[in-house]
């Protein structure tokens, strides 16, 4: 089955020239992509093909739809030479199986289409969700903050924005190398809409400002927003690369090991296999390797980056040199097993390479930060409970009173149910939590709740899952809830001369 959209738009008649309001601009319609959905020619995935004029951030937009559906990006040709780009994805949802949702291939076709975009409408995801950009809501007021991270931040400023009388409809928080971004979206709890006074909005943000700033050392970073209700906002993930970028988390990274030799070489992928699932010198922990050469008879900085496998990893890493003012002009990205290899063939926006050592340290360090940003650690809380007042600020409160951090939290209002998550690591030093501080919280917490712990015994694992009030129906298949901890097939398998032959310049190399 092949779906295309853009084959054909309509013309003049042959009265003469006809400008039909219907249809967007003569020069968008010539380079709108043209995006193939392709469920023939392979067996095991689904091929999203997209031929169009290139323009800066495209490949991002392409990865960002792909990302917010909840698909596995299993493969990736990307070329864009020449003022034109055609790009390949492979994809498959979380179990693995090809895309035959009709409404979902539309929804991709449309979304990945300049101009058509306000037309998709919401779909849902393999894994229940409502997919469509993950941006904060364009009614309502944005919260974002970055500061040192602390025990308790979060729940600090949840408890009082309740007594702000400012309900939360959706929460996102990072933390990484001891710093925290959060974006969070509010609206009026009385009138469940936005808050109108300039007044009250300019006293909100300063209270939440002595909040986050109430332990802040002399000449620390930080940083607080609050922002009313405006459309186009950015895709809130990328807004927190951004916030975790501008306050300098990558600073504290050490410099990575480089990469060496052609890491798409099949013996050295069989051996980096061997190593990540235990076996070989690097069975102990895989760690981030970036690296940045030069090739000058082409004019390209090439950037390779080896790591472990995880979902979304493909999304942060071309985010991250978006971001830095990078432009991807080729890319091989591949996955095996629980090994992922990405290689960039970038230009800095203004056309130049990478000629500083000092820029070169810097991408390299933004690079791994912006990989590491979502490693998982410890327990993780899912939860999937009818929303009200407050919620947010009860969760992370018993998370704090249990003597335990937040290290990651995802959560959003759907159908008046907020599900999310809560990653949660030992406010002392990092391990295992252990199973007494696990029941507390559950019991704290209350119905609604699905505890995950990494690294319990089996024995603990099983006694904690039949405590568990939540069904695991409520939440679809309990087995995306650990869709982190478990390295899935995000990326695939690469050979140049895929690229060459949707090229029309010959081979990169």
């Amino acid at each position: 089955m092949r779906m295309t959209l853009g084959d054909g738009f309509g013309g003049a008649g042959a009265g003469g020239a006809y400008f039909d309001p219907d249809f967007d601009s003569l020069i968008e319609r010539i380079q709108s992509p043209r995006v193939c959905i392709d469920n023939e020619t392979r067996h095991d995935c689904t091929l999203v093909k997209v031929d169009s004029a290139n323009r800066p951030g495209i490949l991002l937009e392409m990865v960002q739809v792909l990302t917010d559906l909840d698909l596995v990006i299993s493969k990736s040709y990307i070329s864009s030479d020449g003022g034109w780009l055609m790009d390949v994805f492979h994809v498959t949802d979380h179990q693995g199986k090809k895309l035959t949702d009709q409404s979902l291939i539309l929804y991709i076709q449309q979304s990945l289409v300049v101009g058509r975009k306000e037309s998709a409408r919401e779909v849902r995801t393999c894994l229940g969700e409502a997919g469509g950009p993950r941006t904060p809501g364009g009614r309502t007021h944005c919260l974002e903050f970055t500061a040192a991270d602390r025990p308790g931040l979060l729940s600090e400023v949840s408890a009082v924005l309740v007594e702000l009388d400012c309900h939360v409809l959706s929460t996102q928080a990072w933390t990484h190398n001891s710093r925290a971004a959060c974006i969070m979206t509010l609206v009026d709890t009385p009138s469940a809409r936005p808050i109108v006074s300039r007044e009250r909005l300019g006293y909100v943000e300063e209270q939440v400002g002595s909040v986050v700033g109430a332990h802040r050392g002399p000449g620390e970073k930080m940083h607080v927003s609050l922002s009313g209700p405006t459309p186009g906002r950015v895709h809130s993930e990328r807004r927190l690369h951004q916030l975790m970028l501008e306050d300098g988390d990558y600073e504290e990274s050490p410099l990575p090991l480089p990469v060496e030799g052609d890491q798409f070489a099949k013996v050295n992928i069989e051996e980096r296999k061997k190593e990540s699932m235990g076996f070989g010198s690097g069975a102990a922990r895989m760690v981030t390797q970036v690296s940045v050469d030069s090739w000058k008879e082409r004019g390209y900085s090439v950037v390779n980056v080896r790591s472990r496998d995880r979902p979304k990893l493909l999304f942060d890493t071309v985010c991250a040199l978006t971001d830095m003012q990078y432009a991807v002009f080729h890319a091989a990205v591949s996955s095996h097993g629980p090994v992922a290899l990405q290689e960039y063939y970038i230009r800095r926006v203004d056309g130049c390479t990478l000629d500083a050592e000092v820029e070169r340290r810097r991408v390299t360090r933004c690079l791994v930060a912006a990989i590491e940003r979502r490693v998982s650690h410890g327990m993780r809380l899912d939860v999937c409970m009818r929303d009200r007042v407050g919620l947010i600020a009860e969760i992370t409160r018993a998370v704090r009173e249990n003597g335990l951090s937040l290290a990651r939290v995802e959560c959003r209002l759907q159908r008046q149910m907020m599900v999310g998550s809560f990653l949660c690591d030992r406010c002392v030093g990092r391990g295992v939590v252990d199973e007494r501080r696990v029941e507390a919280l559950r019991e704290q917490i209350g119905a609604g709740v699905d505890l995950e712990v990494k690294g319990l015994s089996p024995m603990q694992s099983r006694r904690i899952s039949t405590n568990n009030n939540l069904a695991s129906s409520n939440h679809g298949d309990g087995s995306s809830a650990s869709s982190e901890e478990k390295p899935r097939l995000s990326l695939g398998s690469l050979l140049w001369y895929h690229i060459e032959r949707l090229s029309n310049f010959g081979s990169i190399r």
